[in-house]
């Protein structure tokens, strides 16, 4: 598996879908763990902005006319229904225990990756940005889309196995799957073909180890 040189001055922390419907009160969509991702964000995300790593906070939210939801109104009918992911409404958005600053960029997709239908990529591009650092939920879905597309426009992927997680699968013709199964896969294949796969601690470490660095205490993370 490869590992990447973390250069702060070239590196940006991408928060994904950190939503209230996404963390928590919103069974099943809800991650069983998803207070837990907040946490270990929060202090990701300071020891970043520290450091001078700009800290992307990209949620998934439609228009609300839903005129942009296209396919997924068929595959998810309860989001037309429900509105769920609608911009405005309180399911979609950002959890209030995640610590949100100023500087902060915020970003809204209409799809699970990051980088489709919004303009992520120039604003890394005018950053001087190759390198992402990705979080959030879900490890499998918007999480790992927004891997693909990163690694797909030549920039350096970092994904977090503690940072993302993910709920499990009723059988869809091939059998359950528990969230430890989907993460595994999902890590797995990350690792094998589009990123190196890191702890939120040991990502933290190599930020404030470079020379001119800012430490924050961080707390022993959570088994992923």
């Amino acid at each position: 598996m490869v590992t990447w040189d973390i250069d702060s001055s070239r590196t940006a922390l991408l928060v994904i879908d950190l939503q209230n419907i996404f963390v928590e009160k919103h069974e099943p969509i809800s991650a069983p763990d998803g207070l837990e991702i907040v946490e270990r964000l929060n202090r990701l995300a300071d020891t970043c902005r520290s450091n001078g790593i700009p800290v992307v906070y990209a949620a998934h939210a439609l228009r609300a006319d839903l005129s942009n939801i296209g396919q997924m109104a068929s595959i998810f009918p309860v989001m037309v229904t429900e509105n769920l992911i609608t911009t405005g409404t309180e399911t979609a958005a950002i959890h209030p225990g995640f610590r949100v600053e100023e500087a902060d960029i915020y970003l809204e997709k209409p799809r699970f990756g990051a980088f489709t239908g919004t303009d992520l990529e120039l604003i890394l591009r005018g950053r001087g940005i190759d390198t992402v650092i990705i979080g959030g939920i879900a490890t499998n879905v918007c999480c790992e889309t927004t891997a693909r597309e990163a690694n797909h426009r030549e920039f350096k992927v970092v994904f977090l196995h503690d940072g993302t997680t993910t709920a499990g699968y009723a059988d869809m013709g091939w059998g359950e799957l528990t969230p430890e199964e989907v993460k595994k896969a999902t890590l797995t294949t990350l690792a094998y073909a589009f990123a190196e796969v890191a702890g939120c601690d040991d990502v933290a470490h190599r930020i404030t180890g470079a020379e001119g660095a800012t430490a924050l205490p961080m707390k022993d993370a959570v088994s992923a």
